[in-house]
Parts: structure tokens; C-alpha cells; sequence
């Protein structure tokens, strides 16, 4: 396990990495972020128009490339295991088009863990072998990508 650096609670943007903090969990922080992520996407996003939620994909991804990509550099760590804004972005994937409520939130939150931790091709492939914040970001992309396919699934099935 890596320590959390103090900067985590000085710098903005390390603090963003790290999920508003949620990254410096001392025990899973992957699944503290996912589980972090859940609290905005229930409070608002789970409203918005599909405009709204795609522009709010494509701008914290892209946010997120950067994001990773300096706090990484400034750690001396790729992919330092408190850097969760890309579980953030993955797990609001999952949840794009999903029915409101909690009980959706949940299904995504325990699918996209899923999908993160076993790490199916290319998910895997892409979490080895691209690099950056690019590279820390788009394998919890890709495992957001199956998460949603499934609860899509699970949507039409219910």
C-alpha cells in the first residue's frame, strides 16, 4: 500500500486525484472512491439531460488525464493507489442512462468494482501498458464501458 502524501489535504489538485480526499482511504481505496463518486451522482447527476451527463463525461475525463497525470508526477508514482478520479469517471460511466435511485447507484457501484478489480481485455492490456494520466484513466474507462453494457442489460431484464 502506498502512504498518502500530505499534499493530498494542501494541493487542489492532488486533492481532486484523490477523490476529495476519498483516495486516502487506508483499505480499498479504489472501492472508497467508487463509493465516494456514488454521493454527487445521487445528489445531482442522476437528473440531468444526457447532454448534460456526456458533457460531464468528456470534461472529467479530460480533467482527469490531467489530474493523474500531475499528481503521478508530483508523487514520483504511476498510479498511486490513493488516485481515484478515474474510478469516479468509470463508475459515473456505468451510471449514464441508468434509472434514478439508489438501488440502480448500488447495481452500478457493485458492477463496476467488479469490472475494475478482475480487469477483462483489454482492461487489463490498457492498465499495463499505456502510460500518464491518459494511461491511469482509461482502463477505469473501458471497465465502465462493460459495467454499463451490463446494467443496461440489467435495465431492460428488470
Amino acid at each position: 500500500m502506498n502512504r498518502v502524501p500530505a499534499s493530498v489535504w494542501k494541493k487542489p489538485v492532488h486533492f481532486l486525484a484523490f477523490g476529495l480526499g476519498s483516495g486516502a482511504s487506508p483499505w480499498a481505496p479504489g472501492t472508497a472512491g467508487t463509493a465516494a463518486a456514488i454521493i454527487p451522482y445521487l445528489l445531482w447527476f442522476q437528473h440531468w439531460s444526457v447532454f448534460a451527463f456526456v458533457t460531464l463525461l468528456v470534461v472529467s475525463f479530460l480533467v482527469g488525464v490531467w489530474l493523474c497525470e500531475k499528481t503521478s508526477e508530483d508523487l514520483g508514482v504511476h498510479d498511486h493507489s490513493g488516485i481515484v478520479w478515474d474510478e469516479f469517471v468509470g463508475y459515473w460511466l456505468t451510471m449514464f442512462m441508468a434509472p434514478a435511485g439508489w438501488e440502480w447507484a448500488l447495481a452500478g457501484f457493485a458492477l463496476f468494482r467488479f469490472f475494475d478489480v478482475l480487469k477483462p481485455w483489454p482492461v487489463k492490456w490498457a492498465d499495463r501498458r499505456v502510460a500518464g494520466g491518459f494511461g491511469i484513466m482509461v482502463d477505469d474507462v473501458l471497465a465502465g464501458v462493460y459495467s454499463w453494457i451490463c446494467l443496461q442489460i440489467l435495465i431492460r431484464l428488470w
